[in-house]
């Protein structure tokens, strides 16, 4: 019963986190259709579940990692921060080593 649950959770936890995955790249003749590009709080979220939508792009021609609908720099500056976030940024190679003596 309890792994159910774990299983449940998970599966449930993974289809809300790519819920918001960034859309397919459709060639259009016009943008018009957009509603609202994204901006820096998506872009900061896309960059931080960059590696899980790369992995499901490899699978799926539907989801992309990057958005191409967007609202320019601030949507990159967001997607940035997100992978630095994801990825520990520099701070793992500025920690100072304890030493064995």
């Amino acid at each position: 019963m309890k792994k159910s649950l774990i299983i449940l959770v998970i599966i449930l936890a993974a289809v809300m986190l790519f819920g918001c995955t960034a859309g397919p790249n459709v060639m259009e003749k016009s943008i018009e259709k957009v509603e609202e590009p994204a901006g820096f709080l998506l872009g900061i979220w896309h960059g931080f579940i960059s590696l899980f939508t790369f992995i499901i792009s490899l699978f799926s021609d539907k989801i992309n990692v990057y958005e191409v609908y967007n609202n320019g720099g601030w949507y990159n500056f967001g997607f940035i921060i997100g992978i630095s976030i994801f990825y520990g940024g520099s701070s793992k190679g500025t920690g100072r080593r304890k030493r064995r003596d």
